[in-house]
């Protein structure tokens, strides 16, 4: 900016100084009522996103809650050292069964015999066979000079951990060479046979040909085989699905003769803990509702949504959801206290689904009374689309952008305010000097014709 002294030309004016409070006084009326206006609605933008996220948030416990109700849960309960374990799916109905395990399924195992640890073995191709399919079978090339170890290397190496592990374990006779079958039962136990090389792999087949020596076994491939109330299973593997309808069987341990109890019972934890997040996450929308519109009588303070219609709207919303089931809740152990908020006593609860197991899908599940209407009733603010609080949140957004354009404009006026205010100051001081000069010579002449 110029110098103030440049525009002090006859009158001695401070014009730059002047203009700006002039401009300054111009401004402050509209500045004041844009600010104060961007004020409020960004303090209602904030408050509304602290309802939506709390709403939000109880639409997830809802949903959750719902979720776990329509899919009921169940448990199985064994018997101690019953040698076996049970896992209950939703697929599962209650019942009781005597379980007993015959047979658990084991993994062959084969054994060569003692090898000094720098004694070459032999060289060939091992076949080793293993499974019913014709490809379930892998070809493993032995070189020249391979000791026990590159044979077992080489076997593990070829396998890929399919169809069979291999070892060596020394022992005090010396090294042997240990295969184990990748996969339990009769389904995973191995044949082998050599092809080429010098010979010296036929120790290392099984079963070995007539009159010669070949792997010994010494854990024989075998299938599990369990008992559940007289009929029986048997598997190639310890873990048998479905012979009792939505559980799995895992076997650990034999038990021929004895038969254990499995009994499978709805499992109600989950189902007590999604309602204990969901009555937090109701009573939290109850509280932030509540503060974002009250109104301090003591220091005369009003909250950014004090009196809003929106969410008296909501508060009546959300209250009209639980009123209509006051009875079935507090049965179900969920009490609304005189603020609107609720409680949860997981006892009550227990009593009311034993008495009733479907008490709470007729209340929370996906058609129940409270589920059904409070979802809806969810959705229709928080829709992403046409949601109450998605368009009130858009209609903030579009008024604060507003008022930002109303001060840019404000911005332009008061910059050509200043413009038309230094120019006709500036002419009125232009006008000011000449009449200066005028007056300063025609005194001059006075004072001529005086003394003449």
């Amino acid at each position: 900016m110029a110098s103030s002294s440049l525009y002090q030309i006859g009158s001695g004016l401070d014009i730059p100084t002047l203009v700006a409070n002039l401009v300054a006084a111009d401004r402050k009326p509209e500045e004041t009522r844009i600010n104060n206006a961007g004020t409020a609605a960004s303090a209602q933008l904030s408050a509304i996103s602290t309802i939506k996220s709390g709403m939000a948030n109880l639409q997830t416990a809802l949903k959750t809650l719902t979720t776990s109700i329509d899919s009921q849960a169940y448990k199985a309960t064994v018997g101690d050292g019953a040698g076996f374990t049970a896992t209950a799916t939703t697929s599962a109905t209650a019942g009781s069964y005597n379980v007993e395990v015959v047979n658990i399924a084991e993994r062959q195992k084969l054994t060569s015999g003692a090898y000094a640890s720098d004694k070459v073995v032999g060289d060939g191709t091992l076949t080793i066979t293993y499974g019913d399919g014709a490809e379930d079978s892998l070809d493993v090339t032995i070189p020249e000079g391979s000791k026990l170890s590159d044979v077992a290397a080489a076997i593990n190496k070829a396998a890929g951990g399919k169809g069979v592990t291999a070892s060596v374990v020394t022992a005090n006779d010396g090294q042997h060479l240990v295969l184990t079958a990748a996969d339990t039962g009769t389904a995973g136990a191995m044949t082998i046979t050599t092809s080429g090389g010098d010979g010296g792999l036929s120790a290392l087949t099984y079963p070995a040909a007539d009159g010669s020596t070949g792997l010994t076994q010494t854990v024989a491939a075998k299938d599990a085989l369990v008992r559940v109330d007289g009929f029986e299973r048997t598997s190639s593997s310890n873990s048998v699905a479905d012979l009792i309808p939505g559980v799995v069987l895992n076997l650990t341990k034999a038990n021929e003769g004895t038969p254990y109890s499995l009994s499978i019972g709805k499992d109600n934890t989950s189902i007590k803990t999604n309602i204990s997040a969901f009555v937090s996450a109701y009573n939290a929308v109850v509280t932030v509702l509540k503060s974002s519109s009250s109104y301090n009588a003591d220091t005369q303070t009003a909250s950014a949504l004090t009196g809003d219609a929106m969410v008296r709207g909501l508060q009546t919303q959300l209250r009209s959801q639980v009123s209509g089931s006051v009875s079935e809740l507090k049965a179900m152990g969920v009490s609304i206290a005189t603020d609107g908020s609720l409680s949860f006593d997981a006892t009550k609860f227990e009593t009311a689904v034993a008495a009733d197991p479907s008490a709470a899908q007729k209340l929370f599940g996906s058609d129940g009374t409270v589920g059904k209407g409070l979802n809806s009733m969810l959705d229709s603010n928080l829709n992403s689309t046409n949601g109450s609080i998605t368009l009130r949140t858009n209609s903030l957004n579009a008024q604060i952008k507003d008022l930002e354009e109303q001060l840019d404009d404000l911005d332009k006026r008061m910059d050509e305010a200043t413009t038309r205010y230094t120019a006709k100051f500036t002419a009125m001081d232009t006008i000011v000097a000449q009449m200066q000069t005028t007056s300063d010579y025609l005194t001059q002449q006075l004072a001529s014709s005086s003394s003449s």
